[in-house]
């Protein structure tokens, strides 16, 4: 296993295995889960080399003690690599490697993509998304990168990223992997008491009931039913609920034949911000 805390000697690694072998990433704020081993085992599976960034982007976060409080596990993120492949690359760099002397980001029109659902609640967070991944793209120039749909939102954002920059990777959406009780698996989910993750099962089975329901109930109908379950549940703060159509993540007044829809979900434990989402058709 090669570990690389700056891009330049990373750049020079890669340009020794680039020839005649397909490169596959996979981006990570590290605190790492079963869910992200599975978009590595995805990326093992397709690819040659397969590069593992672990990096918690300042940008990408609107809250400041959000950002100071999201877990950082280096050595046991190493540890599970390791032992599941020891020809990984990983990319662990600092913020002065990617930033230079001006932390910021980049401001992106993501045709309207941005100002959907997350957007409202999280002022600049897809700048930070696109400007952090932009320059990752840069560096690695794999041919293929994998997301999970956890975040189908900043999936389709990325997509649209790769599009606007003209970037030669190929973006790869990976399925959700869940808790024993549904909860979509989540770095943050460390965060959480025992009882907190618990009761946070109840953001699985809301979609669930939602999509049981959606071909014979009206949306409002729909998002009335959800506001009911959270009031029902004192231990959860619903930020959000949205039915959305997947392409645009316009938030659906109506039911359109032929269009594929979306229900997402953001919502507090305590101060731990969870979201998930459910294809619906």
């Amino acid at each position: 296993m090669a570990i690389f805390t700056q891009k330049q000697s990373l750049v020079q690694a890669l340009s020794l295995v680039r020839e005649n072998n397909k490169i596959g990433f996979v981006p990570t704020m590290g605190a790492l889960h079963e869910g992200h081993i599975s978009l590595v085992k995805k990326a093992l599976d397709e690819n040659d080399v397969v590069v593992i960034s672990i990096f918690v982007n300042p940008t990408q976060f609107n809250n400041s003690s959000d950002l100071d409080k999201y877990p950082r596990t280096p050595e046991d993120d190493i540890s599970l690599l390791y032992s599941l492949n020891k020809e990984l690359i990983i990319y662990l760099p600092e913020v002065l490697d990617l930033y230079s002397e001006s932390v910021s980001s980049k401001n992106y029109n993501f045709d309207g993509l941005e100002n959907e659902m997350e957007g409202k609640h999280r002022k600049g967070h897809f700048d930070g998304v696109g400007t952090i991944l932009d320059k990752f793209f840069r560096i690695i120039q794999p041919d293929f990168a994998y997301f999970g749909e956890k975040d189908f939102q900043q999936l389709q954002i990325v997509r649209k990223l790769v599009e606007i920059e003209n970037l030669p990777v190929n973006i790869v959406g990976c399925p959700i992997l869940r808790e024993s009780n549904g909860l979509a698996m989540s770095s943050r989910n460390k965060r959480l008491t025992e009882k907190q993750f618990e009761e946070a099962s109840v953001i699985y089975k809301v979609l669930n009931e939602v999509k049981e329901n959606f071909s014979s109930t009206s949306i409002s109908a729909l998002n009335e039913l959800v506001a009911e379950r959270f009031l029902q549940n004192p231990h959860l703060n619903l930020e959000y609920f949205e039915i959305a159509d997947e392409g645009t993540l316009k938030t659906a007044e109506q039911i359109s034949n032929g269009a594929k829809y979306r229900a997402f979900i953001a919502a507090y434990a305590g101060e731990v911000r969870l979201i998930d989402n459910m294809s619906l058709n």
